[in-house]
């Protein structure tokens, strides 16, 4: 899905919505208070958030998972694998599709291993068996399966946490009020627009910004398209980078492109002599014959204070 407008400030659609906004919170309250977590034997960080889409979550699971690697660990990704058929598997970024394991798993793996299975504690329990000395959970943070030893909210400090409503009325995932109680310290993601700081002083707060890794020195138009949760993040980075945007092309959050769909953009890129940039979660899903045609902006995290995060994993699991 599109993140909706109306989860911006509180206005007419939100109000009508809250009603139902109130249930979905109160489901997720009562699906983590009936559930017990269980425990495997070794640690497990979860980076997850209390907003639906968008706030860099998966940069940043990335970025934990090359620190725990520098610091000599040997991280496994867990993933609910969104929109994959396939449960209970070990990532294999050769042969496994999107369609199979969903598109964040395959750009995981680019880093470090990844077991797909919405059950994370099964999910775990896989990953240990093939080598995993800690486990760095992409989301989960509502998912009562697995016990954590150490949980992050992300939060992307240009779009805050919305209008303060629930699902379907907002873009909470439960009320800040539950989601605070259960995390261990905040990350915030890009400029701090809406203070949130100073909201959530009372836990450790780690402050980061996605950056561009490498940029061609190609400056002609650009036809820009993403299919994630906020794709007015990645066109404003782009244009950070220097490149005209001609043309910008939004589909759902992690939308299955058909291949009618890519052909289109090839073909509208030829007749406008531009070319064609897309994100690194929608480049994985694009076949491999098709590929030369799309260009990707690769993206990686830049910490505040790199060290003091690294300090803070070292005192708080091992």
């Amino acid at each position: 899905m599109k993140t909706p407008s109306y989860w911006k400030d509180k206005n007419i659609y939100a109000g009508l919505l809250a009603p139902f906004g109130f249930l979905y919170q109160l489901a997720t309250r009562i699906n983590l208070a009936i559930k017990k977590p269980q425990s495997v034997n070794k640690p497990v960080i979860c980076i997850g958030n209390l907003t639906a889409g968008g706030t860099g979550k998966t940069p940043v699971a990335v970025s934990f998972a090359q620190i725990l690697q520098e610091l000599g660990k040997k991280p496994f990704f867990v993933s609910r694998g969104y929109g994959g058929s396939l449960h209970n598997v070990l990532v294999d970024k050769e042969k496994h599709t999107p369609q199979e394991v969903g598109d964040e798993p395959l750009l995981l793996a680019e880093q470090a291993p990844v077991v797909v299975n919405p059950n994370r504690f099964e999910g775990a329990k896989l990953a240990i068996e093939n080598g995993a000395d800690i486990i760095v959970m992409d989301d989960g943070f509502q998912n009562p399966s697995l016990k954590k030893d150490l949980s992050f909210l992300v939060f992307d400090g240009g779009y805050g946490f919305g209008n303060g409503l629930c699902i379907p009325a907002g873009p909470l995932r439960e009320s800040l009020k539950s989601g605070l109680k259960r995390a261990q310290a905040i990350i915030i993601m890009g400029e701090d627009k809406h203070n949130l700081a100073q909201k959530f002083k009372n836990l450790p707060i780690f402050k980061g910004r996605v950056m561009p890794q490498s940029v061609s020195a190609n400056r002609q138009g650009i036809i820009a398209f993403a299919g994630i949760g906020r794709p007015e993040k990645f066109y404003t980075s782009l244009r950070q980078c220097g490149f005209k945007l001609c043309q910008t092309i939004d589909f759902p959050d992690h939308h299955q492109y058909t291949k009618e769909e890519l052909l289109s953009l090839i073909n509208q890129a030829e007749k406008t002599s531009c070319a064609l940039y897309t994100t690194s979660k929608d480049f994985v899903k694009i076949p491999s014959d098709l590929r030369s045609h799309f260009n990707v902006l690769e993206i990686s995290v830049q910490w505040e204070d790199e060290e003091k995060l690294k300090q803070f994993l070292l005192s708080k699991l091992f």
